[in-house]
């Protein structure tokens, strides 16, 4: 196909894909003629992983690049391509100087993992995301969140192997990073999304239970039915 109809295809302006082969993001065309080149699926499937990545993933091109040599180096594992293009759409705290609380957090998430058996370094990404989040929660007065670290471990790993799932038939690389990158991070909108839902259900149950009861009417979540 020629480079309009690549754009037609993928919604990407032809400057742009001109942009993305200039800095190596996307391989050139083959010549036909000294003005013409052909593109072919694989440019497709490249230029889409590219736009999931930015537009999705959030990434610079510099980090975008990272992935893609990730990506094409032969020697290196679908899981370690993977840690890759995850560990560059992970949160970044800015940098904290240590102090108790960080310190108690960093500890905790290491025994986290090994409690749990998990494959990951403790100096992972996600790792020093979690325990950033922890040392806020002891500063703010609410540490004993860690009591219920390992209930949100254990919907976290049956999250993980739904994602797992979900992107297994994935046949290309390329297809299975970027399966990665946008279940990662839109999947984060949906799980959130579904948790305030089942926290409203919950509260509604506990709480306007209690209500009910106490003053006979019954009444759940926004029904202003009377019992």
């Amino acid at each position: 196909m020629r480079i309009g109809e690549l754009s037609r295809r993928t919604g990407v302006p032809v400057p742009t894909i001109k942009y993305y082969v200039r800095e190596g993001l996307l391989p050139a065309g083959r010549l036909t003629s000294p003005n013409q080149a052909s593109y072919d699926d694989a440019h497709e499937r490249r230029l889409r992983l590219i736009r999931a990545l930015l537009d999705v993933g959030g990434l610079k091109v510099a980090a975008i690049a990272d992935v893609l040599a990730a990506v094409d180096d032969p020697d290196r594992s679908v899981h370690k391509v993977l840690g890759v293009a995850t560990d560059l759409i992970v949160p970044k705290y800015a940098d904290e100087e240590p102090d108790a609380e960080l310190d108690a957090a960093r500890e905790e998430v290491r025994e986290l993992i090994a409690r749990r058996g998990w494959l990951v370094d403790d100096g992972y990404p996600a790792a020093e995301a979690l325990a950033a989040a922890l040392a806020a929660l002891e500063r703010v007065g609410h540490g004993a969140f860690s009591s219920v670290l390992d209930a949100y471990a254990d919907a976290a790993e049956h999250v993980a192997r739904a994602d797992l799932a979900y992107v297994a038939g994935r046949a290309g690389l390329d297809d299975l990073v970027e399966s990665v990158v946008i279940g990662t991070v839109l999947g984060d909108a949906v799980f959130a999304s579904l948790r305030r839902l089942a926290q409203a259900d919950c509260s509604a149950r506990v709480y306007e239970g209690d209500e009910g009861a106490e003053t006979g009417n019954g009444r759940t979540g926004n029904d202003e039915t009377p019992g």
